[in-house]
């Protein structure tokens, strides 16, 4: 099973980094360490004083496929979930400044919050799906899918030209404006559609 993460994928979010739009997807993988364990809290690695939360809607793949086209894409998912893209954005700007990859800042042991997943049918349309994330109980980011620069099914078929995607694969598909750092003793409430997803305490 792989990770497989996308970065700027909201104006809104790009913006707020003062990055550049970019013309293809950005990917970058995560191994399967990075998956905090269920019911576990997230520490804080002592390399970073600047730990930001990322909240991003993750599809998970449900059968193997390479150069998938995007009329097709819908099949290969039954499952939508909420996560959190833990970032040491300290390191990833060290990092970006060298012209160096970013996984010592994105894909760490717990780097991943993979919550609870719903079915796809749950949702009357899955490019108007609403997320949330709330710290210590306000709400600090707010997403639509509808927002994304590319959709799901327009994801899976870029990435499929790249990796075969295989059965229980997971994409997060990019995060909304609104990342910010966190603190020991911060709890973290994902919620999509006014459900929750998941809950995670910092330490």
């Amino acid at each position: 099973m792989k990770i497989i993460c996308i970065g700027r994928n909201y104006v809104d979010h790009i913006d707020e980094l003062g990055n550049e739009i970019p013309k293809d997807p950005v990917v970058f993988l995560k191994p399967d360490t990075a998956i905090l364990p269920k019911k576990m809290p997230f520490f804080i690695p002592e390399y970073s004083d600047n730990l930001q939360y990322e909240v991003e809607l993750i599809v998970k793949i449900n059968r193997v496929g390479k150069y998938i086209d995007k009329k097709f894409a819908h099949k290969y998912y039954d499952e939508i979930g909420l996560g959190i893209d833990f970032t040491a954005r300290d390191l990833q700007q060290k990092l970006k400044e060298k012209g160096l990859p970013w996984e010592k800042a994105k894909a760490f042991d717990g780097s991943a919050v993979v919550g609870k997943f719903f079915h796809k049918s749950k949702f009357n349309d899955i490019s108007n799906i609403e997320f949330s994330l709330e710290k210590n109980g306000e709400v600090v980011q707010k997403g639509n899918s509808s927002l994304m620069i590319n959709s799901i099914d327009e994801l899976i078929s870029h990435v499929s030209e790249f990796f075969t995607l295989k059965i229980g694969d997971l994409i997060f598909t990019g995060t909304p404006s609104g990342v910010s750092k966190v603190v020991e003793n911060d709890e973290l409430r994902g919620v999509v559609q006014g459900e929750e997803a998941f809950k995670v305490r910092i330490k």
